[in-house]
């Protein structure tokens, strides 16, 4: 890389953080720092919940998945859509009844404050253990194009992330997210012109080697030729798609504090709604362009995978090798905005978590200054969890999309099957929903390291024992703590 790239990387790094410090007056209050005073407008929670949900993790492997195998990966993210509507029907009426600031508020009010604990921790491990994952993910950039070590590259993303974060709050995060989805997608739609162009024979020689490889498929309606039909083992059939796409975007949209804390910061229900599902057809065209420079790339190279090492370095190694100079500074910028993105939304709701659903509940604090400078050294905190796990990560080995979509999964199983638990049913207690939540844990533990079952099912599985278990459990089990 020369010095117009170099130039553009540094003058990204800088404006973004700048911007993200121009919201830091405005926060005076708890609500303002972890709700954006519920002031946004839908579109900028669209766009952000798409940048919450988009990190460099997403930008490198997506590519490297299509130049791997195909377009199937289509199939989960059209459950992503499914999952998204029924959220705004099932959990938004929910959140919308009083003043919640996270989601585990809502369990309390349920069942009890003993569940809200658990369910709050097991999303602070999950989050944190996925996120180091993802913070990871910039190394692999950052390193190759800059030529820094991975430790380096780690500490330079989340010192500059944590600056806005720490100072402006949600709101910050929220618009410097929506600055940051246009980075990375006008990047995007730049590489993908740019591939085209240095691919002999254009788009004509791009369909008809992927169409020789089967790259251009999208639908993969794989059965078994017995009882029960449904192929476990494949992460990405038409049936592992939509049934365990929807079920993972009612976990991670309807439970996870990293996107129902932007939905609450909607105006009002309907806004909120109107949100989330508008995120639903962004995240769907996105998925689709990032996966087409995938098979852009297969028809370019025409090499196997595994002459890469890791698929998951093809897409950064040819921005570096082979983007003239200028417009590759330019996609390392938008694959870093993603990074930023990502981290400054893990960083808000993990220190909002904290705060609310542990500190402010065992320590009541009064005074409105001292809550927001320990939520402040919150955020401090959980920057440097992240990158502690982020070193971990480093030998980590696979692609680190589904690396990223295992770990997440495992926990997602019995956090929804309790919120549906809680939503669904009058009968359900305290009691039984804590045991069915053990099980489903326990499930997914064991569907992650024991079993053969792709990880597309894990939290379908996972929801449907946390339910069933939680529900009989119940009957059984009386909770003389809840009238």
């Amino acid at each position: 890389m020369n010095r117009i790239d170099l130039l553009i990387i540094a003058a990204y790094l800088a404006g973004i953080t700048l911007f993200g410090l121009r919201f830091r007056k405005r926060q005076r209050t708890m609500r303002d720092y972890f709700l954006a005073d519920r002031d946004i407008p839908w579109w900028a929670i669209s766009l952000s919940i798409v940048a919450a949900e988009t990190s460099t993790l997403t930008i490198i492997s997506i590519p490297g998945l299509a130049y791997a195998t195909n377009l199937t990966f289509l199939q989960i993210v059209m459950g992503y859509v499914v999952g998204r509507i029924l959220i705004s029907i099932v959990f938004l009426p929910q959140y919308f009844r009083g003043d919640l600031y996270t989601a585990y508020q809502l369990i309390e009010r349920r069942f009890g404050s003993r569940l809200r604990t658990v369910t709050a921790t097991l999303f602070l491990l999950t989050r944190a253990a996925a996120e180091g994952v993802r913070v990871y993910a910039v190394s692999i950039v950052v390193s190759i194009a800059l030529g820094t070590g991975e430790v380096s590259s780690i500490a330079i993303i989340t010192l500059l992330t944590l600056i806005y974060t720490f100072e402006g709050g949600l709101a910050a995060v929220i618009w410097t997210d929506v600055v940051q989805t246009f980075i990375y997608i006008s990047g995007t739609l730049v590489g993908l012109v740019t591939i085209l162009h240095l691919v002999p024979g254009g788009w004509n020689s791009v369909q008809t080697l992927a169409t020789a490889a089967h790259k251009f498929q999208v639908f993969d309606l794989t059965l078994r030729p017995g009882w029960p039909y449904l192929d476990f083992t494949q992460p990405y059939t038409l049936w592992a798609g939509v049934i365990g796409g929807t079920f993972l975007t009612l976990a991670t949209h309807g439970t996870d504090q990293l996107i129902v804390q932007r939905l609450l910061t909607a105006r009002n229900q309907r806004q909120s709604a109107l949100a989330l599902v508008s995120s639903g057809v962004a995240i769907l065209i996105q998925f689709a362009l990032f996966l087409l420079v995938g098979v852009m790339l297969f028809a370019y190279y025409r090499l196997p995978a595994s002459a890469f090492g890791k698929s998951d370095r093809i897409y950064p190694q040819f921005i570096v090798t082979r983007m003239p100079h200028g417009i590759s500074g330019l996609l390392i910028a938008a694959i870093l905005a993603a990074a930023m993105s990502n981290l400054s939304a893990a960083l808000n709701s993990l220190s909002s978590s904290t705060m609310f659903d542990f500190y402010f509940r065992f320590r009541p604090v009064t005074d409105e200054k001292k809550r927001l400078r320990l939520s402040r050294l919150a955020n401090v905190m959980w920057a440097l969890v992240l990158f502690g796990l982020a070193l971990l990560a480093l030998h980590q080995v696979g692609r680190v999309i589904e690396v990223g979509l295992q770990i997440v999964s495992v926990a997602y199983g019995a956090l929804l099957g309790v919120f549906l638990l809680g939503v669904l049913t009058k009968r359900a207690n305290q009691n039984g929903a804590t045991v069915g939540m053990v099980c489903g844990f326990a499930t997914g533990l064991y569907l992650w390291r024991g079993s053969h079952v792709a990880f597309t099912w894990w939290v379908a599985i996972g929801t449907c024992v946390t339910f069933a278990v939680g529900y009989a459990a119940s009957i059984i089990l009386r909770d003389e703590s809840r009238v």
